[in-house]
């Protein structure tokens, strides 16, 4: 037969059943918690990924923008090259070369734009010309001469003012021949894409002088 329950057996159920309803309500709380903060975890690991697309996203149109650019740029710049240096056998402009790809394609594109613009500058005119330099102020000084020679001849012929007046202009057209020669010299800088830099100028008007005295000393 079954013992009778006591005051004393029914009041230890009663703490143990309370000490299990304790913790049953602590470990309710705890599971509570910590799906609380999983809950929170999941919404900050969804909002850090949503905000980390929406950079991606916009990483993304900025890079197509560019490349836009880049490429619009690439042709602009492959289009001065043929016009400028000539070259019209080439094709369309390349593509991105490999192992470029951590170089700024704006930086490498402003060193392409500064290398054109240099290249396409006309440079001065090498050493090897300076005797066709050298003849073209010859035959300055000479036409010079030859045309202040034949003002004298016709003031001589014409008398009158004019007899004075030829002579001076005469002077003054001989004077002038070391920089007629300038003339021939700058048409063949213009053949060879080159400018007429100081050096040029001055083998052209040094050989005018030369030829104007000479001319002068040999007509007295």
């Amino acid at each position: 037969m079954n013992e009778p329950v006591t005051s004393e057996t029914y009041a230890a159920q009663l703490r143990r059943l309370a000490d299990l309803t304790a913790r049953v309500r602590e470990q309710r709380a705890e599971a509570h918690t910590w799906h609380e903060r999983q809950c929170a975890a999941a919404e900050r690991a969804v909002a850090d990924a949503a905000e980390q697309l929406q950079r991606a996203e916009e990483e993304l149109v900025a890079a197509r923008e560019q490349q836009e650019r880049v490429d619009a740029e690439v042709a602009h710049l492959w289009q001065q090259a043929r016009s400028r240096l000539g070259v019209r056998r080439l094709g369309g402009p390349p593509g991105p070369a490999n192992g470029v790809g951590a170089i700024d394609p704006v930086l490498l594109l402003a060193k392409a734009r500064d290398l054109l613009d240099r290249a396409g500058q006309p440079g001065e005119l090498p050493g090897s010309v300076n005797p066709l330099l050298a003849l073209c102020g010859v035959a300055g000084g000479v036409l010079a001469y030859a045309l202040g020679a034949g003002a004298r001849a016709l003031g001589v012929g014409y008398g009158g003012d004019l007899a004075v007046g030829l002579p001076v202009l005469a002077l003054v057209v001989t004077l002038l021949g070391p920089l007629i020669g300038l003339a021939p010299a700058r048409m063949l800088a213009d053949r060879r894409h080159a400018m007429l830099g100081p050096r040029p100028i001055t083998v052209v008007i040094g050989a005018g002088l030369v030829t104007t005295a000479l001319l002068l000393v040999l007509g007295r």
